[in-house]
């Protein structure tokens, strides 16, 4: 008669031991994912202005006159509040520093290389508009990701590049570059150089 308790604990203990070990699983940690980011139909409008050039923008944006403090005429931003970005716009009057503004530029897009994957040069040639440029893809977890200038080489030079106002993640920004990049490429496709009125 001893024997039968110590049997029936053992035999409580045993299927206890078997339905927790039976009812544990393996943890599997869930991927790492990012926000679902809805975007705009895209629609784009011209900018005018006294400064001697226009362009389409997307109706999803607004020009701004640039208020920094060393900010010049002509300087203005395409801001996109809800994606915390803007394009800022910097207008220079060519007067023989032609050489100095390229040079200026190259610099500002390759200070980039710190942290930059790659950076791929595009050819902007529009001879018909006398507009001429170069388009930089900034690849990585760079500030600005598209940087651009365009000149007719005599008396014009604008430079843009594109900011988000947000901790720069390449993987979670990717969506949102490649759509305001083709935002760019259409700003650069419409851009004319116009005389002031």
């Amino acid at each position: 008669m001893k024997n039968k308790p110590v049997k029936g604990s053992l035999f409580v203990l045993a299927l206890m031991f078997v339905l927790f070990f039976s009812c544990h699983r393996s943890y599997t940690p869930k991927p790492r994912g990012f926000f679902r980011i809805d975007f705009p139909e895209k629609k784009y409008k011209i900018y005018q202005s006294d400064c001697p050039y226009s362009f389409e923008y997307p109706v999803y944006g607004r020009v701004v006159s640039d208020k920094e403090l060393n900010s010049e005429p002509c300087w203005i931003n395409i801001e996109f509040p809800e994606y915390n970005g803007k394009v800022h716009i910097s207008y220079k009057t060519v007067r023989h520093n032609l050489n100095l503004l390229l040079e200026d530029s190259y610099t500002l897009a390759y200070k980039h290389t710190v942290k930059a994957d790659a950076i791929e040069e595009r050819l902007i040639n529009k001879p018909e508009d006398k507009v001429y440029g170069i388009l930089y893809d900034i690849e990585g977890n760079a500030a600005s990701s598209v940087q651009f200038f365009l000149t007719d080489s005599t008396k014009h030079f604008l430079r843009g590049a594109l900011y988000f106002r947000t901790t720069i993640n390449k993987d979670s920004l990717s969506p949102v570059i490649k759509f305001f990049r083709e935002d760019i490429l259409h700003f650069i496709d419409t851009f004319k150089w116009t005389e002031p009125s």
